[in-house]
């Protein structure tokens, strides 16, 4: 018996955790099954064929709102050329309603229906030593008479009783390794299916140090706790961030979703004692207009939370990464441009503008004729308008959404876009105008090389600010080469051949006795000089920008942690 466990995942980076505990829980039967993972970039036809070459007797898919579409395609073929094979799901798009996706797709046997491990222990047991589908718990079934039948719900588990998933690191190479240390959710929002489960769980310290040692000794690059609220209970949290402080191998990184404004000053105190890198934070702001918070049942002190996350940003040690949710109850356009001036007064390090997807179960779902609210028949089941945001709107917000994407998010334009700013009346205008100049100039929805985006961003700039043309033009090459030592330079830049003899006289210097470059012991002056980058600025872009002639040499070797910015240096020119 061969019982194959399939997951369609959105990005090659991810994996997917419910695989891979739903086969550690199952342990007993680990000869019998086999995981298999794809993402929605391969192509439908490649991963059944894939499939096929396995021959399982019975598949399991994994089932998101990012991969539904996938995964119904592949059942339907699946029965056509595997008839004998019995397929199943589990997963949050089809537990809701388990019994309406049976309905709809007769070549599906069953769905497991919420928290999965037990019960995919118990569908295991019954295909390989037989049974009753009647007496296994969390599932509903097609029975032998073809009629379809909803067995009562598994209680839940403590978490303490899951066994540690992960083994053989190689097969998670390149990958964020995705962790558990809690289940459900203390708060209510209306958007979101966790907070259907109340039932908060947790578990043990001692265990989870144990777990989180294992990643250390592997130096697994990142861990990104699935946590719905990490720091809802502050001894776990406080236990955690000590834990990795205490054992921090250099180069594991953490990231938690947190409720900035729970962290209390202990916790704060720790977290300034981090190693750069170590951790990120992800914040759900989702909005900054009162009402709407209260009628999405959320909770969240504004006020405090940008003091909180203004004294981290301080700290210049921790990752942030702020979210905004447009199309929710009573933001209308003025009110999310609102809210995006304040969170990107924030400064985050990422900032992200998601648009309200209506998430079958929630109760965003059940109120979504009331809030008048129009959305994708499909997952992933995005807003199309509501009775505060026209659809038009919507369009508008996901041009701006773009440039943010590329213009803030990508780390790549950082002192460019900063010095812009002052051009406008406020952030959101900037990138408004910045996506209205995209749309007159026939840019959108094409691919561009990041030299190209350098190319469009200095041409907007002196649009919006002709008097400062020759400043954009340094600031962009700062930015340019603050990330990599391109090969390729824009062909408006200064030729630096005006000052090869000084740039010559400074690597020289340099291969003798390293002031700025150390580090680069036993490399001469031509191999320091390819390894770093020298260039001549006629504005002191890393301070107060006044006017001069200023040398600046990129350290490739020495990164911020944060941004990957090359660390700088201005040379006495």
């Amino acid at each position: 018996m061969k019982l194959l466990l399939a997951a369609i995942n959105a990005k090659y980076i991810h994996s997917n955790l419910a695989v891979y505990s739903l086969r550690a829980f199952a342990r007993e039967f680990e000869e019998h099954i086999e995981i298999a993972e794809y993402t929605i970039n391969h192509y439908t036809d490649d991963i059944l064929q894939d499939i096929y070459k396995k021959k399982p007797d019975v598949i399991a898919f994994s089932c998101y709102i990012w991969n539904l579409e996938y995964v119904k395609i592949l059942m339907e073929d699946l029965a056509k050329i595997l008839p004998d094979t019995r397929i199943w799901a589990g997963g949050p798009e089809v537990s809701f309603d388990a019994v309406t996706f049976l309905e709809a797709y007769p070549q599906v046997s069953g769905v497991m229906i919420g928290e999965g491990e037990q019960t995919f222990y118990d569908l295991t047991a019954y295909y390989v030593r037989g049974g009753e589908l009647e007496q296994i718990k969390g599932i509903a079934y097609r029975n032998k008479q073809n009629k379809i039948i909803q067995n009562p719900s598994n209680p839940i588990l403590d978490m303490d009783t899951l066994p540690f998933m992960y083994g053989d690191m190689k097969d998670f190479a390149n990958k964020i390794v995705y962790y558990e240390s809690s289940r459900g959710c203390p708060f209510s929002c209306s958007y979101c299916l966790s907070s259907i489960d109340k039932k908060l769980r947790f578990r043990s310290l001692s265990l989870v140090e144990k777990e989180l040692q294992f990643f250390l000794d592997h130096k697994v690059p990142q861990v990104k706790f699935v946590d719905r609220t990490f720091n809802c209970n502050h001894r776990h949290a406080q236990g955690i961030w000590n834990y990795i402080r205490e054992h921090d191998n250099g180069i594991t990184n953490f990231h938690f979703e947190i409720a900035a404004d729970l962290l209390n000053e202990e916790e704060l105190q720790l977290l300034g004692t981090l190693r750069p890198g170590l951790v990120q934070l992800e914040i759900g702001v989702q909005s900054t207009n009162m009402e709407t918070i209260q009628e999405i049942d959320r909770v969240m002190d504004f006020e405090a939370l940008k003091q909180i996350v203004g004294r981290i940003r301080r700290g210049k040690n921790i990752h942030q990464h702020l979210d905004l949710i447009a199309g929710l109850p009573y933001e209308n356009y003025d009110s999310f441009v609102r809210s995006f001036n304040d969170v990107y007064a924030l400064k985050p390090d990422q900032f992200q503008l998601g648009f309200l997807k209506v998430l079958k179960g929630s109760k965003m779902h059940l109120n979504a004729e009331q809030y008048g609210i129009s959305y994708k028949t499909r997952p992933q089941y995005e807003v199309l308008s509501t009775r505060w945001l026209s659809y038009e709107e919507v369009l508008k917000l996901k041009a701006v959404e773009e440039m943010v994407e590329v213009y803030y998010n990508s780390l790549q334009f950082a002192n460019t876009v900063q010095f812009l700013e002052r051009a406008f009346g406020s952030a959101y205008e900037m990138f408004e105008q910045l996506a209205l100049f995209y749309d007159r100039n026939g840019l959108g929805g094409q691919k561009h090389s990041r030299m190209a985006r350098i190319e469009h961003l200095r041409n907007f700039a002196r649009e919006q600010d002709e008097k400062n043309a020759g400043l954009y033009d340094e600031l962009l090459l700062l930015d340019l080469y603050l990330r990599e030592n391109s090969k390729s330079r824009p062909s408006w830049a200064d030729d630096p051949g005006d000052y090869k003899e000084r740039i010559y006289e400074f690597y020289k210097k340099e291969a003798e006795n390293p002031s700025y470059l150390k580090g680069y012991d036993g490399y001469n002056y031509k191999q320091l000089s390819k390894m770093t980058h020298f260039e001549v600025f006629h504005y002191h872009v890393l301070d107060q920008l006044q006017e001069g002639c200023f040398g600046v040499v990129f350290n490739y070797r020495s990164r911020n942690p944060l941004s990957d910015d090359a660390s700088v240096s201005v040379i006495d020119f």
